[in-house]
């Protein structure tokens, strides 16, 4: 009996006007935005390529220790950069709004021109992604497609004969979601296998073992969660007699649950956790070394006076004028008085912003902790943190990306910038070449989902919810 009306609730559905809709808009919209973002992703690996290039061949002059010259604290020394993922074909997630790079300077880590900075002009009409499809688009098409599934037959009067025959009432509604969601999932499974033949024929690499495995995983997880928005409207068919009053309510829930919550979430934890930015915590740093850098040259000043006036016999406290020669001698006790003061300051400077970065980390971090719980309120924030997360665009790279910076400037800093002097009069010891960039770790799909598993866990939550609250309503339900 089962099966007799699941086809008789597919046919129902092929038939009518809203699948040949649903078909045409999934296999327009799917391929060509998957297209337009694996030319964006191409443009981004030439972009990354040429500044590879470029930082591999860097002039002499932009390597000033080498000729044992006075180097800017704010020059960069070297770039760790982050490389385009073919996976942001699926979701841009966070990568758009990374730097390109990371500077290594000695007043720290800079950041790099974001994508979003280069963007062209089309990207006012809004950027959209596979993710974002899914996310918004699709969880309006469900409740569109369900809000009068039970509703609809009320008004009609054909669930009253209905269930007047020896038809159990989880029967004919889990007829009623089974059918209805092959039927809606058959135009998204069609318009993605077409839209990833079109960018496999470009020259995706959707065979390799990195990638189509989180590809799979992917497709799986927007199943999941377009078939929570399913139930939520078969839920609202189900809680209201008028289909109009049920397409309202559909609708001012998607409203909430798509666009309104998720970003609500951030902003209340922006006012509950505010933070400092990163170019204020940069500027910070930097004024802190220009005090200890002023301090010892005032140091410097005044054993460099003491040296003279002992070298050419002047009375302390005599003022005298003309021209005076400084021996090496002078300069080497200068030097070897200097440096001991010299390593104060520069680990001095050092616990200051290593405090200040921790602090602000600690900030950032409990601060973006907050907005991700506070977000986690509806399906939405949790199928995309899980969708990020899964094409590398998410918040593990974002950390990854930052952390890899940290350690690659803990290894400068000890390699080169513990070595450098600002001083005029000072000859710096070899400095060697900064050590090669280290590579930015990618997580397992298996890591992956690890850290994801609280909204993988969610997803399946809401659908298991929203499930029993439709089958305890119609129990229930007064026909």
């Amino acid at each position: 009996m089962l099966m007799t009306l699941i086809r008789k609730e597919i046919m129902h559905h092929i038939l009518s006007a809203r699948f040949v809709a649903l078909l045409v808009m999934c296999i327009l919209l799917i391929p060509l935005n998957l297209h337009i973002n694996y030319h964006h992703y191409l443009k981004r690996q030439v972009d990354y390529q040429e500044t590879l290039k470029d930082e591999n061949n860097k002039d002499s002059a932009d390597q000033p220790w080498k000729q044992r010259k006075i180097t800017d604290p704010n020059l960069e020394v070297s770039k760790l950069l982050l490389k385009p993922t073919p996976l942001s074909v699926f979701a841009t997630g966070l990568e758009s709004a990374l730097p390109s790079y990371l500077g290594m300077t000695r007043n720290g880590i800079t950041r790099g021109e974001a994508a979003l900075s280069t963007a062209p002009i089309a990207f006012l009409l809004g950027h959209l992604d596979f993710v974002f499809v899914v996310s918004t688009v699709f969880s309006l098409l469900a409740l569109l497609f369900t809000f009068d599934a039970v509703a609809g037959e009320r008004e009609a009067g054909t669930l009253r004969i209905t269930l007047a025959n020896a038809l159990p009432r989880d029967v004919f509604l889990w007829s009623k979601l089974i059918g209805g969601y092959l039927v809606f999932i058959v135009p998204f499974l069609i318009s993605l296998i077409i839209g990833l033949l079109v960018i496999v024929w470009q020259g995706f690499p959707l065979a390799e073992p990195a990638i189509f495995p989180r590809v799979l995983g992917l497709g799986l997880v927007s199943l999941l969660y377009i078939g929570v928005f399913f139930i939520i409207g078969a839920v609202i068919s189900i809680y209201f007699d008028s289909s109009k009053t049920a397409l309202i309510v559909a609708f001012t829930v998607w409203v909430f649950a798509v666009l309104i919550l998720p970003r609500v979430g951030f902003l209340a934890a922006q006012i509950v956790a505010p933070t400092s930015t990163a170019e204020s915590v940069y500027r910070e740093k930097a004024a802190q070394r220009a005090e200890l850098h002023a301090a010892l040259e005032m140091k410097r000043g005044e054993i460099l006076g003491r040296l003279i006036r002992e070298a050419n016999a002047i009375p302390q406290g005599k003022n005298t004028t003309g021209v005076f020669q400084i021996g090496s001698d002078s300069l080497d006790k200068m030097n070897e008085e200097m440096a001991p003061l010299e390593e104060e300051a520069r680990v001095k400077y050092r616990d200051l912003a290593t405090q200040l970065d921790r602090r602000y980390q600690q900030a950032r971090k409990y601060q973006d902790e907050l907005g991700i719980n506070f977000s986690r309120i509806t399906p939405t924030s949790s199928f995309i943190f899980l969708a990020t997360d899964a094409t590398q665009t998410g918040q593990v790279k974002r950390n990854t990306y930052f952390q890899t910076g940290t350690r690659y400037y803990e290894v400068l800093d000890a390699e080169m910038f513990s070595k450098m002097s600002e001083a005029a009069l000072v000859e710096t010891e070899e400095i060697p070449s900064p050590s090669t960039p280290p590579p930015i770790k990618e997580l397992t799909l298996e890591e992956t989902f690890q850290h994801a598993a609280i909204d993988l866990l969610l997803l399946c939550f809401f659908a298991i919810v929203f499930t029993t609250v439709a089958f305890l309503k119609f129990f229930r339900l007064d026909i």
